[in-house]
């Protein structure tokens, strides 16, 4: 069964940078299209960026141009490098498989202070 760990998460202040990892064990990752979400506080969990297992990305309009998601099919990690942060960025940041999802992860905190 695919085990997803969401790492990299933190506190920082607007127009700062993060960048979070999501390794995965078990499963065929390189086969897999992946995606970051993120879930704020009362709200609905939402998709922030994709990546096919061909390497073609895209993005949520709240975040083009500041976020940029990657993939090392080698180390079965992706990535996403978050610039020019803002307050309304803070949610628990989640990776999971586009399409059928596997098991959600814990998540990592990203707390963006005014």
């Amino acid at each position: 069964q695919v085990q997803l760990v969401e790492s990299g998460g933190g506190l920082v202040q607007a127009g700062g940078s993060l960048r979070l990892s999501c390794a995965a064990s078990g499963g065929i990752f390189s086969s897999y299209g992946m995606g970051w979400f993120r879930q704020a506080p009362g709200m609905q969990r939402e998709v922030v960026a994709t990546i096919t297992r061909g390497g073609s990305t895209g993005y949520a309009d709240s975040v083009k141009g500041r976020f940029t998601i990657s993939r090392d099919n080698a180390k079965n990690t992706v990535f996403l490098q978050m610039n020019s942060l803002k307050p309304e960025d803070t949610a628990v940041y989640y990776c999971n498989r586009i399409g059928v999802p596997l098991n959600w992860g814990q998540g990592t905190q990203v707390t963006v202070s005014a």
